[in-house]
């Protein structure tokens, strides 16, 4: 697509039109940003990952600082989400949880994302290994996460914290168990996509010119299938998300005193009837996360997809 630059004359003629090409991504921004609930959705998501980032040196309140004597105190300009039960500020506790289950769940994500390319593309492209990648998908995807998850978890999460350290044995442990039980739906896709653009005529003729596979695939194939990428990019954070909320609700996540959204939920359950907002502070900061990533990602997919956009 063009846009009007400049218009000027020639000699003997009226005049002429210059245009300057316009970029595809400025095509994928118009569309994107005439979606209301991913624009809604990215400005919440960007808001809540500045209140992580930046929370800690505005509010410096120590998260595991305990005070008895100011336990279970309600909402005030001290603590605006009050304390606990060990005096422990609440709203501080939110920002250092909301850095852990942001991290846990970007980290998950890219791998997740890494191992679903890598073997949708080589089932794509190679007919020979296709069998056997799909055979080993349908595998994963018939087990049942949640019991495999914990399974991982109690099985490496000794050695993992003795190799570490506690806090960083554990975020391994996590970020590995949610990224190698969540790349098969992103490999499904990326398969079916790559199987469709080998057969398209600037493959075949690359193929027919002597480009060697690797190089077909980097400088063909991926950058034509970056939009069912990003798409599951941004899905996938909100599916680690909610993961890593369910093990450390579950007490088989991050240690007591190490918060997550997850962990800070499930603190709050024993106090639900005289303290709510110590359950509902964190699960609406996850709530607010997952809804604001999954209308990024309905957003991205209609803007990367050429069939839809400029409708």
């Amino acid at each position: 697509m063009a846009t009007v630059a400049a218009s000027g004359a020639v000699a003997g003629g009226g005049p002429v039109l210059r245009t300057r090409a316009r970029s595809q991504w400025w095509d994928v921004w118009d569309q994107f940003r005439s979606h209301k609930g991913a624009m809604a959705g990215a400005i919440i998501f960007l808001l809540i990952v500045l209140v992580v980032l930046i929370g800690p040196y505005v509010w410096d309140v120590d998260p595991t600082k305990t005070n008895i004597r100011a336990r279970n105190a309600p909402m005030s300009l001290t603590a605006p989400f009050g304390t606990d039960q060990l005096g422990r500020d609440i709203f501080a506790r939110m920002i250092e949880g909301g850095r852990v289950s942001l991290a846990v769940g970007m980290t998950a994500m890219l791998l997740s994302l890494f191992l679903g390319t890598l073997v949708g593309v080589l089932a794509g492209y190679f007919r020979r290994l296709d069998g056997v990648l799909m055979r080993l998908t349908d595998l994963f995807l018939a087990l049942p996460l949640l019991p495999l998850l914990l399974v991982m978890v109690l099985l490496f999460r000794e050695p993992l914290t003795a190799a570490f350290g506690i806090e960083m044995g554990i975020f391994i442990l996590i970020v590995s168990a949610i990224g190698i039980t969540s790349w098969m739906q992103t490999a499904r896709i990326v398969r079916g996509d790559v199987l469709a653009l080998k057969e398209r005529e600037f493959v075949l003729a690359a193929r027919a010119t002597g480009t060697p596979p690797r190089r077909i695939v980097t400088r063909h194939i991926l950058p034509n299938i970056m939009s069912p990428i990003m798409v599951s990019a941004t899905l996938g954070i909100a599916t680690a998300i909610i993961t890593e909320s369910a093990l450390s609700f579950l007490g088989l996540g991050f240690p007591p005193d190490f918060p997550t959204w997850g962990r800070l939920l499930n603190d709050g359950v024993p106090y639900l009837e005289l303290y709510p907002g110590r359950a509902f502070w964190p699960g609406m900061a996850i709530s607010l996360v997952v809804l604001s990533i999954n209308y990024v990602g309905d957003g991205l997919r209609d803007a990367l997809d050429p069939r839809i956009r400029g409708r």
